[in-house]
Parts: C-alpha cells; sequence; structure tokens
C-alpha cells in the first residue's frame, strides 16, 4: 500500500465516518433518539444486547467501532478503485454504486444476521434517510476523497507488463 493510499484511507475514513454518524444522529434525533442511544446501538452489534443498557464507555466503544467499520469500507474502496480504471474514470457513479452496496450489505445482510428478523424499514422516511447517509455522507465523499488522493491515473500495484514481453 503506498503513502497516497494510506492517506486516502484515513481522511476518508474521517470525513465520511464523521459526515456518516452526524447524519445517524440527525435521523435518530427526529425519531427521539439521542446521540449515546445510537453509539450504544452499534456497539452492541460486535458486543452483545447488553450494551444498550450501558453508560458512555459503551458509547465510546460504539463510536470506535463505527470508525474502524468505515475504515473498512474505505479501505475496500480505496483498494478497488487503485485497480479498477472505471472507478477512476467515473468517481461520482462509483460512489453511488459503492452507498448502495454499503447499504444492502449492512441493512440486507449483517443486520438481519446479527438481529434474527430484523429487517430495513421500507417506509419512504426511513429508506430515503438510509439511502441519504449511505450514498451522500459515505459514497459520494469516499470517492472523491479517494480520487483527490490517486488522482484518475490511480494507482496500480502489480506490473504494468508482462515481463520478458
Amino acid at each position: 500500500m503506498t503513502n497516497k493510499m494510506f492517506t486516502a484511507i484515513l481522511v476518508a475514513t474521517l470525513i465520511c465516518g464523521t459526515l456518516d454518524i452526524l447524519s445517524a444522529f440527525l435521523f435518530a434525533g427526529l425519531a427521539g433518539a439521542g446521540p449515546g442511544q445510537i453509539l450504544r446501538y452499534v456497539a452492541s452489534g460486535p458486543f452483545g444486547d447488553g450494551m444498550r443498557e450501558a453508560g458512555s464507555g459503551a458509547a465510546a466503544i460504539g463510536l470506535a467501532t463505527h470508525f474502524v467499520l468505515m475504515a473498512v469500507m474505505v479501505t475496500l474502496f480505496v483498494i478497488a478503485a487503485s485497480r479498477i480504471a472505471a472507478i477512476r474514470a467515473n468517481p461520482v457513479l462509483a460512489g453511488i454504486l459503492y452507498g448502495l452496496l454499503i447499504y444492502t450489505v449492512m441493512y440486507w445482510i449483517v443486520v438481519p444476521a446479527r438481529w434474527t428478523g430484523h429487517y430495513p424499514q421500507l417506509t419512504l422516511w426511513a429508506f430515503g434517510n438510509a439511502l441519504f447517509s449511505h450514498i451522500v455522507c459515505v459514497g459520494i465523499p469516499m470517492a472523491l476523497v479517494t480520487m483527490r488522493y490517486l488522482g484518475r491515473a490511480g494507482l496500480r500495484t502489480g506490473p504494468t507488463s508482462i515481463p520478458g514481453g
């Protein structure tokens, strides 16, 4: 991994992670939930349902968990962008598609696997909130930050030609 890739991952994780959690706070706040409640819910994913009733330590664990998950999502995108020219050629479209992919994986695979029988709400409001967060707050900024550091030419981690050919 190059310094440019590492920097892209770090910056995109901080920006997208912050935008995404602020979006969650806003939309959950409109529904009557506070930031601590949201962060404890995030912590309950990997650390069990008891985290939902725990205190500020659990909220801090939830915030750390959120940024670790974001770092994984960003890392996968940056690696893909460094190897796939179509991502670099169309970063906004790639960000929109990646945001949709993240939404699909989180809401239709991860959450139902962790909390059996829990599927996403398909009301226009809930669906719109989720798509806004995953596309506008995560996918597009992730793609734009990645392109800022990788450039449209991108990076190749392997040989560009066949040796001896």
